[in-house]
């Protein structure tokens, strides 16, 4: 199977429709069209549906285009990285962040290398640490931003150099709004709204034997989107501090929890897995916060 191929396949998945994708590729229809029946008969699958109007991927098709964007994105940074061996001015850096106001600090360090490495790029994708940490296992990231403890027989990292504060964010006018603190019996009866990691992990730490009468309403793995939720009314956010603007005039406001509860963050990477020469680069500049 060539990367041409997957290459192709996600243009057309993504067109859903092969004249407009053979467009994009440069090529003509006809051998579009060819190169995908010839995947199709490598695969022994059918991946589209053909219709009048174009087409829709089947079943096998949308898991082929879960997978070949694993392999197209693993092949891209393989060229990358070759390509840029012998460069000292240059290079690409590939991060999965948890969301934190700590990710400053990185976006720090990444302008402090570029003053060196003018032609430094970088790829940053978000999400929840489980997220990230199974692309760092693929490969597909030099560098993950986790919001737990490292598992250290797989890992290398380097904590970074503050802490996380957790609270609940509501709307101005909600009953918590007026508490300086919020304890766990201010909760019960409250609908909650947290990521699964939180719900999992630190939250029962907190709350303690009291952890069952809390009641989540829904699941949000970004912060942002449950802050939307939480100024219409619909729930009690629980989330870190300083990653959502509850500044005068935005509606909600930011209460602490108590006791204390705070997450530490870490900069991880693969042990005994080879760096980038731009990713150990990085990494040294890292090192000096």
């Amino acid at each position: 199977m060539e990367i041409r191929a997957l290459r192709a396949f996600l243009e057309v998945s993504r067109e859903e429709n092969m004249t407009r994708a053979a467009a994009e590729l440069h090529i003509s229809q006809p051998t579009l069209s060819k190169l995908m029946k010839s995947l199709e008969a490598e695969l022994g699958v059918a991946l589209f549906v053909r219709r009048s109007f174009g087409l829709t991927l089947t079943a096998d098709g949308r898991l082929l285009r879960e997978r070949a964007r694993d392999l197209v994105g693993m092949a891209d940074r393989i060229e990358d990285e070759f390509a840029c061996l012998g460069a000292v001015t240059g290079g690409t850096l590939y991060f999965g962040l948890a969301e934190s106001f700590q990710i400053g600090y990185l976006a720090h360090k990444i302008k402090e290398l570029r003053r060196t490495t003018p032609n430094l790029h970088y790829h940053v994708e978000s999400g929840v640490s489980a997220q990230v940490l199974e692309h760092l296992d693929q490969g597909t990231l030099d560098f993950a931003v986790l919001a737990q403890d490292p598992d250290e027989t797989k890992y290398d990292f380097l904590p970074f150099p503050d802490a996380d504060r957790w609270g609940v964010i509501v709307p101005e006018g909600h009953r918590l709004a007026s508490r300086t603190r919020i304890r766990v019996d201010d909760l019960v009866g409250e609908p909650l709204f947290c990521s699964d990691q939180a719900w999992k992990h630190e939250i029962p730490r907190w709350a303690g034997s009291r952890f069952p009468d809390l009641r989540r309403e829904a699941t949000f793995g970004l912060a942002y989107n449950g802050a939307v939720f939480a100024r219409e009314g619909l729930g009690v956010l629980l989330t870190f501090d300083r990653i959502v603007d509850t500044s005068p005039g935005s509606g909600i406001v930011f209460r602490p929890l108590d006791p204390v509860l705070e997450t530490k963050l870490y900069l991880a990477w693969r042990c005994n897995r080879p760096l980038s020469p731009i990713a150990d680069r990085f990494l040294a500049v890292m090192r000096g916060w």
